[in-house]
């Protein structure tokens, strides 16, 4: 199939259940991958999956588990909370200087095993971000495939913002709560009564996987006086290591979904 019928496909079938399936046939007709996955961000909402090709047990680890709270510490999410501009980005693109080191990477991504992740990024409309993930399991795309995609961009765009546009809307109970107030909300209840604020702020950079020389110079701080906050937080809430404390971060976020759903049901 020439790809000029991919692209006719995707028109067809516009505002249908089978858009996505298209949507990702005519991305593999350009660079064949492994893996689809297409998540919505919006409000303060958990992320909508929107599509995905996994079998089962890929699906329990890129959809199921990623829901239950790693989604914070996305990069591709935190890239449409920071208003990146649209377009076809590789995960180490826009990842933290030290992602592949930090504890998001150990505890969750790294077990994706996967060679890469590339993704679009495509504002919808003003209340839905959407990001069309694209995996591979052995090996990274190449330039020219990148080359290739970014070429086939303005058709993905247009039928992306076509097909979504509308597609989400507010809260319906009234919690007009913004992303950025939910993720400020998961960092901050760590260690809340327990860590100052410049403590927290320490938390949240190092658990998306900045150094201390990128977390100093976001703050405004020496390297020196982040890892002394460190050894301080470790002492405050009683852990030894990263992995605690993205531990504690998940059941935070477990937490707070769980006192939401018994004040819903107080209410009915």
């Amino acid at each position: 199939m020439e790809w000029v019928e991919h692209a006719a496909c995707l028109v067809e079938t516009l505002k249908t259940p089978r858009f996505p399936g298209a949507l990702a046939e005519a991305l593999q007709a350009i660079a064949p991958y492994d893996y689809t996955v297409i998540f919505g961000y919006v409000g303060s909402s958990k992320p909508l999956a929107l599509y995905d090709d996994f079998p089962p047990e890929r699906h329990r680890l890129h959809v199921t588990e990623y829901l239950e709270g790693p989604y914070l510490l996305d990069p591709f999410f935190l890239a449409t909370i920071d208003d990146t501009e649209e377009g076809l980005w590789r995960l180490r693109e826009i990842a933290p200087d030290r992602f592949y080191q930090g504890e998001y990477y150990r505890s969750y991504y790294g077990q994706t095993g996967l060679a890469e992740e590339i993704g679009f990024l495509v504002y919808a409309d003003r209340s839905l971000n959407v990001v069309i993930s694209l995996m591979r399991k052995k090996k990274r795309f190449s330039n020219a495939e990148i080359r290739a995609l970014k070429r086939i961009w303005p058709i993905i765009r247009a039928t992306s913002e076509a097909h979504w546009r509308g597609f989400a809307r507010d809260d319906e109970d009234g919690e007009q709560q913004t992303r950025e107030e939910r993720i400020e909300q998961a960092f901050h209840s760590i260690g809340q009564g327990v860590l100052t604020p410049r403590e927290r702020e320490v938390v949240e950079m190092t658990l998306r996987g900045h150094s201390a020389e990128a977390t100093g110079n976001e703050l405004g701080i020496s390297p020196g006086t982040v890892r002394i906050h460190r050894r301080n937080i470790y002492v405050k809430l009683r852990i030894g290591s990263q992995g605690e404390l993205f531990s504690l971060f998940i059941n935070a976020i477990l937490n707070d979904s769980a006192d939401k759903s018994a004040r819903a049901t107080a209410q009915l």
